[in-house]
């Protein structure tokens, strides 16, 4: 596949068309198959293009801006884990029964609970009118 800026020789309008190669397109030009798409004129034409071209030193400063940009990421979840762990009841495994017990039972508690489910449990919890959320957790060992 191929992507050409094309332009409008009758209206002046630029835009975008894929082509299967560019042998395709010359055919479609050709027999004139190629039309603006805003005033339906078979003047189109490319326009230049050249190539993007990524040299070593790019590719690294790419690389380190998509490291920083998760290492940023982890620690906005490390934050989020933290508030968590500080203001909610870990109930690990028993997430979906205790869930179900403060909904159900009006057990109120004074802290709101976190803990594993599997996403099959929390289809059926979220169906049954109980509020959950899942997010990302990064063990402490992951970097």
């Amino acid at each position: 596949m191929i992507k050409y800026k094309l332009t409008c020789k009758d209206c002046d309008l630029k835009f975008d068309s894929w082509f299967s190669s560019s042998k395709e397109f010359d055919k479609l030009k050709k027999i004139n198959l190629i039309n603006c798409i805003r005033c339906n004129s078979s003047k189109v034409k490319k326009t230049p293009m050249s190539p993007m071209v990524l040299n070593n030193s790019i590719k690294k400063e790419t690389e380190n801006l998509n490291h920083k940009k998760i290492r940023k990421f982890k620690n906005k979840i490390r934050k989020y884990q933290e508030f968590i762990k500080n203001n909610f009841e870990y109930v690990g495994e028993n997430f979906a029964y205790e869930a179900r017990s403060i909904h159900y039972n009006n057990n109120k508690k004074s802290k709101g609970i976190y803990g594993k489910a599997t996403s099959y449990e929390i289809k059926n919890l979220n169906e049954e009118g109980i509020e959950t959320q899942t997010i990302p957790w990064i063990k402490d060992k992951d970097n």
